[in-house]
């Protein structure tokens, strides 16, 4: 059933605190390490996303139990060939990360997902997880469905050809089960939060700013509080930034360094950013952000700074379109390749919110216009952030916008609609 949601323009200024979700990225990480240990892990603070618990219900099926925030695992040598594919819904981190510990189990499977996620590419993984012996393969059009079946690994370099921390988290996930170390590389910019996590856990070491080598061993039992996501709580920071006047604090955030890009624009562009730092969790950064609204400018986004803020370029278009002068964003190319074509989404988006928009082959620009604006519709297709980011447009173009759709939103923040429209209460 399309849940069709409508939101007011609000010129007024706010000032609120809300604690966001915890941090999808990680809750994907923690479930499938605290598989592959033996014994019982903690994981709490879950969002309750339907992408967590595409991987929740893929651990379940390769024998291991969840009860409240405990994690029951066999360990990997433990886990049971599933009956049926593991169904990854529209999560490509599940879908990654599950196919590379899968590549050193003793198991062989197959993983799906929802139409959307089987029309991305997957082959990208088939290469470096192989060159440690894997067998792994996709579609021939390089998509899923993936199959995967078990085999002893051997430790060797691997290079990824992109800044991709799902391709390297799946090389990682695959070297525990190694014989011998494993390095991998990739250009900048990836979010090094399995890094920062096997480190600490002592199998591996960052050798530089790219260079990961992971030191084979069984992953221990561990116990974790996620971070609040900065995905999600990037939806509340450009609510912010478009009002002059507005504050929001979002305390435990996830502060990791290729997550922060958009923290960074939106100073660039005029927006009050401070960072107050908390206690690490697993040797990765976490404080608290608090976003103040100003007069914003356009600016000019590219290179690693695009990789940083990657998931957040559709949002930075709707924030465009409230600034003063021209906003560009290059090296994008990889937005194609998400749950929708982004880089034409941002271009909606920017429309949408009352600018004038164009797109090119890796990126897009936004012309931000004064002209009056009625209410409209606007159908979010299935992505998640694209629902969210149509709601915040409301915002810049002062008029309701009536996300057709909206039930997208349930894939990372059921609970957004709620939250954006209750930071004036």
């Amino acid at each position: 059933m399309v849940d069709t949601r409508s939101f007011q323009a609000r010129t007024e200024p706010f000032d609120s605190e809300v604690a966001p979700p915890g941090d999808k990225s990680l809750a994907h990480r923690a479930l499938i390490l605290s598989a592959m240990a033996e014994g019982t892990s903690s994981v709490a603070n879950r969002p309750g996303g339907a992408d967590v618990q595409s991987m929740q219900a893929a651990t379940v099926a390769l024998g291991v139990e969840h009860s409240g925030d405990r994690v029951i695992s066999p360990g990997i040598e433990g886990w049971s060939t599933p009956q049926t594919a593991l169904d990854c819904g529209n999560s490509g981190t599940a879908m990654r990360l599950l196919a590379g510990a899968l590549a050193g189990s003793p198991v062989e499977a197959s993983l799906i997902g929802d139409p959307s996620l089987m029309g991305r590419p997957m082959s990208r993984l088939v290469e470096p997880l192989n060159a440690l012996g894997a067998d792994v393969a996709v579609a021939e059009s390089g998509t899923a469905p993936i199959r995967i079946k078990g085999a002893r690994l051997v430790g060797a370099k691997v290079s990824v050809p992109m800044a991709s921390a799902q391709v390297r988290t799946a090389v990682a996930l695959a070297a525990l089960r190694a014989d011998g170390a494993t390095t991998i590389d990739s250009p900048p910019g990836f979010r090094d939060h399995t890094e920062r996590w096997l480190t600490h856990l002592g199998l591996g070491r960052i050798e530089s700013p790219t260079s990961f080598v992971v030191t084979p061993g069984p992953v221990p039992p561990f116990e974790i509080t996620l971070p609040a996501d900065p995905s999600s709580a990037a939806f509340l920071w450009a609510a912010a930034a478009v009002l002059p006047g507005s504050r929001i604090v979002t305390p435990n955030v996830s502060l990791n360094p290729g997550r922060t890009g958009f923290l960074d624009i939106l100073q660039a562009m005029g927006a009050g950013v401070m960072l107050q730092p908390g206690d690490p969790v697993l040797g990765d950064p976490v404080g608290t952000v608090t976003v103040e609204g100003g007069r914003l400018k356009g600016v000019d986004v590219s290179g690693d700074l695009t990789v940083r803020a990657l998931d957040e370029l559709p949002l930075l278009a709707v924030v465009a379109a409230a600034a003063r002068g021209r906003t560009t964003v290059a090296d994008a190319g990889e937005l194609r390749f998400k749950e929708s074509d982004r880089i034409a989404s941002s271009v909606e988006l920017a429309r949408l919110a009352g600018a004038e928009a164009s797109r090119h082959a890796d990126g897009f620009s936004v012309n931000p216009t004064r002209a009056q604006m009625e209410a409209i519709s606007h159908a979010a297709d299935g992505d998640h952030r694209i629902a969210m980011a149509a709601a915040v447009a409301a915002l810049v173009r002062g008029a309701p916008v009536t996300v057709a759709g909206f039930e997208a939103a349930d894939v990372s923040w059921p609970e957004f609609g709620d939250v954006l429209e209750g930071l004036w209460s």
